[in-house]
């Protein structure tokens, strides 16, 4: 391993252990807590395991099985905070991942300087020593895209499975990946992708059906059904919260059960990069090149994803924070520009989170019109940046081919 990232790697250890020991100690001495509430839910799923009871016993868990048992090692040796060091432990692996994903004809420092987008991300750091599980996910799908590097199909199509039944979003990489497979392959694209897809869909039904058998239709419920009629209008940045706040005291049908149904199209549409990308049949001709535009599609349909959703908070922003190195690698956005995204990306959520503050800690009751506002605020910033985005990447594939016709017109 490369000493630059070796003591890259030490670094990003020692910012998480220096965290991870402070987060126990604002827990201990403020009111304000430092670890995430999630955290405790997982935790006392874990304990309702661990006395060989269901997850579910305890409310609100609407997670897999999978992460509870994780937090069985918490009351084995009575340590709270022991799982965190799990997290964090993915946190790492996964900034590992990308490093080795980033082409190599990059030097060292290149890519090490991109991975720190992710492993001294102050986001990315907090959520993951928080005691949030993103980061298992955050993982899962890295090594998906690794595997498909690799051509190691079938192990890929077993962590994509996985991944979708850690949590479910991930399954709106399958049209991407599909389209990643018809174009990079020269030989048996048909009978790839089809083996991945059957793969991928036999792991989602065996990992149901072992947890349907020790769960129960509870099971099915919490983790999937409980998605559709949701209505989580604390906490949430969703241009759909104020409707969710009203619905939340219907007792007849409700409007925000349809909120997913726009965001079902831009993803399709997005994820459907072939369509939109100018020039695409030849700039995917090298197989490098096409891993690079995968990923970032990936990232600006997960972007579309997150704000498009009917829930959003702060930990969904990593989902696609994940693939933002390799977007930064070879965006063709000015300094000045990816500055202004930047500085609009977090005032729209300090727009809100001055308004939440006031709900949450002050009690007062401000849903409309101050968290409105914050809500239509954070909605309107996000969809400028993802239109920066994607007309980034439309231009920059157009530009290349401009540069290739030049070249041509010379050698002739």
């Amino acid at each position: 391993m490369d000493r630059k990232f070796t003591f890259l790697l030490i670094l990003s250890c020692v910012i998480r252990i220096a965290f991870f020991i402070y987060g126990i100690y604002q827990d201990n001495h403020f009111k304000v807590k430092y670890t995430d509430i999630d955290y405790h839910v997982f935790n006392d799923a874990g304990h309702y395991v661990y006395l060989g009871l269901s997850p579910y016993e305890r409310q609100t868990y609407r997670y897999t099985p999978l992460l509870s048992w994780l937090f069985i090692i918490n009351h084995y040796f009575n340590y709270l905070h022991l799982t965190k060091l799990i997290f964090i432990l993915f946190d790492i692996l996964t900034g590992i991942v990308i490093y080795y994903l980033l082409p190599s004809k990059n030097s060292s420092l290149q890519r090490c300087k991109i991975t720190s987008l992710w492993l001294l991300n102050p986001m990315v750091i907090t959520i993951s020593t928080r005691g949030n599980a993103e980061t298992i996910l955050c993982f899962l799908v890295m090594l998906t895209i690794l595997t498909l590097k690799k051509k190691w199909f079938s192990l890929s199509s077993l962590l994509f499975g996985l991944s979708i039944h850690f949590k479910i979003y991930p399954i709106i990489y399958a049209l991407p990946i599909t389209i990643y497979l018809f174009y990079s392959l020269k030989e048996n694209k048909y009978v790839v992708i089809f083996n991945y897809g059957l793969l991928t869909l036999v792991t989602i039904i065996i990992l149901n059906i072992i947890m349907f058998k020790m769960y129960g239709f509870e099971f099915l419920d919490q983790t999937y059904f409980y998605h559709v009629y949701r209505f989580d209008h604390r906490h949430n940045f969703s241009i759909w919260n104020q409707l969710l706040y009203m619905d939340s005291a219907m007792t007849t049908s409700s409007l925000s059960k349809n909120a997913f149904i726009p965001q079902l199209l831009i993803v399709i549409l997005v994820g459907a990069y072939n369509l939109w990308i100018p020039d695409f049949q030849n700039l995917i001709k090298k197989r490098s090149r096409h891993l690079r535009i995968l990923c970032n599609i990936l990232f600006i349909q997960t972007f579309a994803f997150v704000t498009f959703n009917k829930v959003c908070t702060s930990q969904y922003f990593i989902w696609y924070l994940i693939f933002l190195p390799f977007y930064i690698e070879i965006t063709h956005l000015s300094t000045l520009r990816l500055i202004s995204m930047l500085v609009v990306w977090i005032a729209s959520q300090a727009v809100w989170l001055n308004e939440g503050y006031k709900l949450e800690f002050l009690g007062m009751n401000n849903f409309y019109p101050g968290l409105f506002v914050g809500n239509i605020v954070f909605f309107l910033g996000n969809t400028w940046i993802m239109g920066q985005f994607i007309t980034d990447l439309r231009s920059r594939h157009f530009i290349a081919r401009i540069h290739k016709s030049n070249h041509k017109k010379v050698a002739n």
